[in-house]
């Protein structure tokens, strides 16, 4: 990797936090569970198989090999999985140019398109560590049905990727299916050069064998010389307190920035300290609020990282684990994100399949209204006003981010009009990213999430509820977890989708 910028100016290697942050890389060279404290140790010690990746993978080529080629007559590939399982193998994808379909909502609306109209020749790759992940296991439902209502058996157009002696391990292949095995000690968001990144991408037509000899000179690399990834981990310790922007601009690695976003924000937003990584879209927008910008390509940001996307993989893995040190959290747990989940079991309990009736605090044309303000601009001017000194919005839209992507210019419009730092999310999977730290970092988030209506629904085999019903349990269970905090809170509901965003973003452009 090649790291430039002129904060590499503000560097001291001989300073005694700098030779901490060696000792620290020397350990997480040897696999030291004890690196970050004896509290951490016992997760850590499941959860570093991570640093061989780069060269233990390379035992499943022959199997992945054989996999494309029992699967050669589909043309379509969908993945179904969440956060670590999905963002990498996206990433991945795009920077290669290759078609796969990622469904990683519970959007009834985004379904549609997963599902597509030419099942006969789609392939379904099902990607979870336990299988217990509600979103997947609804996806995985939902397009069983479909091969069989389409007179399709489901063994042949789906395949799973899970961890060895899980559940779900057990359960498909005693019903037939094709399964590939992940390194169990690997963590979700850290598997990117595992089964979990490389199945679905080897599918897609990627050269994993290419991405993985990337990584490995990366590895050795850092191990001979770690300047590099030392100095960008002193540097977002040392001269950044929470925010660091992000952006692909430029660069031929489109969606690294997502792919970051979550594995820092998960990783080290708790115990209230962290770093926030914002996905923003160009430079200019990066530096609103004083965020720390980091580029892949070009000059003009605090900090330039630039190589192979296998070389970058490993070496934003590893400056995370040393961000973990850092901070004195443990970087492999997350232990916020099952609050959002038990709010979520929560609200499908009290609801059976039947979604309640919401009581606005007022309606602007077709948006309705659920917090301070008489009128849509009003409501975001009062959420703006709001936002604490030095904090920051965080942007949750539960729509459909294939039709509804014109939405997500919220994020630099808002950023723009409060000046202040500013992330967007697509629910519900930012919920296995920045979710984590929304709850358990630094107390200063000011929140807005985004709903939208919808007819169109699917029913969910085995469940006595529907992804639209879902949808909304978890729009509305991390509504209540953020509520218990105290946070500045606005949530709209778009009745009209297409309508109801244009409305919204006039709104927001005009304040």
């Amino acid at each position: 990797m090649k790291v430039s910028g002129p904060l590499l100016s503000a560097v001291d290697r001989e300073s005694d936090f700098y030779k901490k942050l060696e000792q620290a890389h020397h350990r997480i060279s040897q696999k030291d569970p004890n690196t970050w404290g004896s509290k951490a140790s016992a997760e850590a010690a499941v959860r570093l198989n991570w640093i061989d990746l780069p060269n233990s993978s390379v035992s499943l080529l022959p199997e992945i090999t054989k996999i494309i080629k029992k699967f050669e007559t589909k043309t379509r590939v969908v993945l179904c999985g969440m956060g670590g399982s999905s963002l990498g193998p996206e990433v991945i994808a795009q920077s290669y140019k290759k078609d796969l379909f990622i469904f990683d909502s519970t959007d009834p609306e985004y379904a549609k398109h997963a599902i597509g109209s030419d099942l006969r020749n789609t392939l379904v790759v099902v990607s979870s560590k336990s299988g217990s992940t509600i979103e997947t296991s609804a996806q995985r439902a939902l397009f069983e049905s479909q091969f069989v209502d389409s007179g399709l058996n489901p063994v042949d157009h789906m395949l799973f990727v899970t961890d060895p002696g899980s559940a779900l391990d057990d359960e498909v292949r005693a019903k037939g299916f094709h399964v590939i095995n992940a390194d169990p000690n690997v963590g979700g968001r850290f598997s990117v050069l595992s089964a979990f990144g490389l199945v679905p991408s080897a599918l897609a037509g990627v050269d994993i064998e290419t991405l993985l000899k990337n990584a490995q000179q990366q590895l050795n690399l850092m191990l001979e010389d770690p300047t590099d990834v030392l100095d960008a981990a002193y540097i977002f310790l040392t001269q950044c307190d929470q925010y660091i922007a992000f952006t692909d601009a430029g660069a031929d690695v489109p969606g690294l920035s997502d792919w970051i976003e979550q594995l820092i924000a998960e990783s080290t937003g708790k115990e209230s300290v962290g770093r926030l990584p914002i996905a923003t879209e160009n430079l200019a927008n990066a530096g609103v609020g004083g965020s720390l910008t980091v580029a892949f390509a070009g000059i003009g940001a605090d900090v330039v990282v630039e190589g192979t996307l296998g070389g970058h993989f490993i070496y934003w893995e590893w400056l995370t684990a040393l961000l973990g040190y850092g901070l004195k959290i443990d970087p492999f747990n997350q232990p916020n994100v099952t609050e959002a989940k038990e709010q979520t079991a929560l609200c499908l309990r009290e609801w059976g399949n039947q979604i309640p009736l919401f009581s606005p605090q007022c309606v602007d044309v077709g948006v309705e209204i659920y917090g301070d303000g008489q009128s849509l601009k009003d409501s975001l001017a009062t959420f703006i006003e709001d936002v604490k000194d030095g904090g920051y919005i965080a942007i949750m839209a539960y729509l459909d981010r294939q039709d509804d992507v014109q939405v997500a210019e919220l994020r630099s419009i808002l950023s723009e009009k409060s000046g202040r730092p500013t992330s967007f999310g697509w629910g519900p999977r930012f919920l296995h990213s920045t979710g984590q730290f929304h709850k358990g970092g630094q107390k200063n988030g000011s929140f807005l999430q985004i709903t939208g209506e919808t007819n169109l629904d699917y029913e969910i085999s085995g469940r006595d509820f529907s992804l639209r019903t879902l949808l909304f349990a978890q729009a509305i269970g991390d509504n209540r977890a953020l509520a218990t905090r105290k946070y500045p809170l606005l949530r709209l509901h778009l009745q009209n989708r297409r309508a109801g965003i244009d409305q919204l973003l006039n709104a927001a452009r005009t304040l």
